[in-house]
């Protein structure tokens, strides 16, 4: 990758498990100011590491110990060396393009910019109704506790600037992770911005998510974290980009 003279350094962080053939769809696409891409492998049986060094290689490969995304993100995160990292999902789903979008948002000001599909620019190919309905209800419970306007709390497509983790630790281990890195990004009063993203279905092999299972353990992330105590000042905003321009979204909310 080559690093651009106008951008920060950008780490991209993909989890797989058995997603050689999407990745055919994800690193050549990999847009040219991304300076390191890191792949944590969660005992893949296919070709996954083969063709990611195939596809890209000078790509990081880790082998994650445990299970779970949540535990992946971790031990990618750990590994980052840039100033700003991406999250990005290897299953076809997010596209790599976007990452521009995210880098410019965090460049305007911003600590964490948050995927959203349900604001202007956004959508989604992929959710199911079910999932749509569950996502909608979680994110209102989580509006509701901590004083906000959330449009999309449980979209892996995300980016926020490596020192923000000086301050917010993940420690869950599943696709609660989304939640709870938002969560605690708002709770550490770091500027959040909500980024319009298109998620694409899936293009090869089936999900790891479980609506119900995965639901449950979002909704026990959100309880636990409005029992924990806020970091910092008692201020933080979240705000929501369209392209180019950014609209306030909710100023200065504060929880109590």
């Amino acid at each position: 990758m080559q690093e651009h003279q106008h951008y920060p350094s950008i780490s991209v962080v993909i989890p797989t498990l058995n997603e050689a053939q999407n990745l055919y769809h994800i690193l050549p696409k990999m847009p040219a100011i991304v300076s390191e891409v890191i792949l944590v492998d969660g005992h893949s049986t296919d070709d996954t590491i083969i063709v990611a060094k195939q596809l890209l290689p000078t790509i990081h490969i880790l082998q994650q110990q445990e299970k779970g995304k949540g535990d992946a993100m971790r031990t990618g995160f750990s590994a980052c060396t840039s100033d700003i990292i991406v999250m990005l999902d290897a299953d076809g789903s997010a596209n790599p393009a976007e990452i521009v979008r995210f880098v410019e948002a965090l460049m305007a000001g911003f600590d964490f910019a948050k995927g959203s599909r349900f604001i202007k620019g956004g959508g989604s190919r992929d959710i199911t109704l079910l999932r749509k309905m569950g996502n909608y209800m979680l994110c209102q419970f989580a509006n509701l506790l901590f004083r906000q306007r959330f449009s999309d709390l449980c979209y892996g497509y995300n980016a926020f600037w490596r020192h923000c983790l000086e301050q917010v630790d993940i420690d869950c281990d599943g696709f609660e992770i989304e939640s709870q890195l938002c969560l605690r990004m708002h709770k550490a009063h770091y500027k959040i911005i909500e980024v319009p993203s298109l998620e694409h279905v899936r293009i090869h092999g089936q999900s790891n998510l479980h609506t119900f299972r995965d639901g449950w353990r979002v909704l026990k992330t959100i309880v636990r974290e409005r029992r924990t105590k806020l970091i910092g000042t008692p201020h933080s905003s979240l705000l929501h980009t369209q392209g180019q321009h950014s609209t306030p979204f909710v100023e200065e909310a504060s929880i109590r």
